[in-house]
């Protein structure tokens, strides 16, 4: 079993990472683009977000400019940040979402939930298309480019004992030009040839929410 035991910042990737990480006191959700930038323009703007599990027929996706400005209570499906926040509560951990926008305000919250810290990229998954053609298969985990720089800026802002895995993921995003490497990478792409640029934009804005999604009853507030 691979293993992080002994240090108080870990980093593991999608579902099996929850598993690996299940011991933590706080378990932080990464999934830039795009549920956890979605969630936290809800949740910045007052509202609630019921992270729901993503169907292959449902035909839906997330489009965070379009929930500019909503509040309430929204219900946001999909196949990799809120599957992962399912996992995490099944842990009794404290869960908290975070992306590229939000990452410093998650991190001082997680440092005053707990002690020993698990950040989460989602990651994608091979095979998927639900821009185009929809679910062709949902296959095995992708590391993704912007999932492992939103991970690096969460947990550049906590202190403790952090494992390699945690220290080269922070390299990562203290010496990459962090907007410009989400915008060209390939699911930046994507989104982009899609016609989902504005998405995109909101997701590489660095710092600019104090927003900080907690998981309570099924619902991040």
């Amino acid at each position: 079993m691979f293993s992080q035991a002994g240090y108080q910042l870990k980093l593991e990737w999608g579902p099996e990472g929850v598993d690996a990480l299940r011991d933590c006191d706080v378990l932080v959700v990464v999934d830039v683009l795009s549920f956890t930038t979605s969630v936290d323009l809800v949740v910045g703007n007052g509202g609630q977000v019921r992270p729901s599990l993503w169907k292959p027929t449902s035909g839906k996706t997330l489009r965070p400019a379009s929930l500019v400005g909503s509040s309430g209570l929204v219900e946001l499906p999909s196949p990799n940040g809120s599957n992962l926040c399912f996992l995490a509560a099944e842990t009794g951990a404290h869960v908290l979402a975070a992306c590229l926008r939000n990452a410093s305000a998650v991190a001082r919250r997680a440092q005053e939930l707990g002690e020993t810290i698990g950040v989460i990229p989602a990651g994608e998954r091979w095979g998927l298309d639900i821009l185009n053609s929809g679910p062709r298969k949902f296959g095995p985990l992708r590391p993704c480019v912007e999932d492992y720089l939103g991970a690096g800026a969460v947990l550049s802002a906590l202190s403790g004992d952090a494992s390699p895995e945690v220290q080269l993921a922070v390299a990562a995003f203290r010496n990459t030009a962090v907007a410009d490497a989400v915008r060209k990478c390939g699911s930046g792409r994507e989104l982009v040839e899609n016609g989902h640029a504005a998405d995109v934009e909101l997701a590489v804005e660095i710092g600019v929410s104090d927003a900080v999604p907690v998981l309570v009853e099924g619902v991040l507030r």
